[in-house]
């Protein structure tokens, strides 16, 4: 029997990744916490495969009176756990950045 492939490409991961982290509690958005004048830097998702495995890092703005290390955690999670689960790859690292508190 023959194994199937899958390809994937980056914009589905990336899109995977931030709708994972948009169901974690406690979040205000994927994307960053400044000003829109200071955006240039970059998309708050940013994904590396190598070697079968993803590299994440994702930016996200908490609510005002969460835990930010079990923000930071449950993103970890989510992200780790649909990576796996629905594309079938390994995970690498899962950086998360909290770039703002607010509404």
């Amino acid at each position: 029997m023959s194994r199937q492939a899958l390809a994937v490409s980056h914009p589905v991961v990336r899109e995977l990744v931030r709708l994972a982290a948009a169901e974690v509690p406690g979040l205000v958005r994927v994307g960053f916490g400044r000003p829109p004048w200071r955006r240039f830097i970059g998309a708050p998702v940013r994904i590396r495969i190598r070697d079968g495995a993803v590299d994440v890092r994702i930016v996200v703005v908490a609510r005002p009176g969460a835990s930010l290390r079990t923000l930071s955690s449950d993103v970890r999670g989510a992200v780790a756990a649909a990576v796996q689960r629905l594309l079938g790859m390994e995970i690498g690292t899962v950086t998360v950045v909290v770039d703002g508190v607010g509404s």
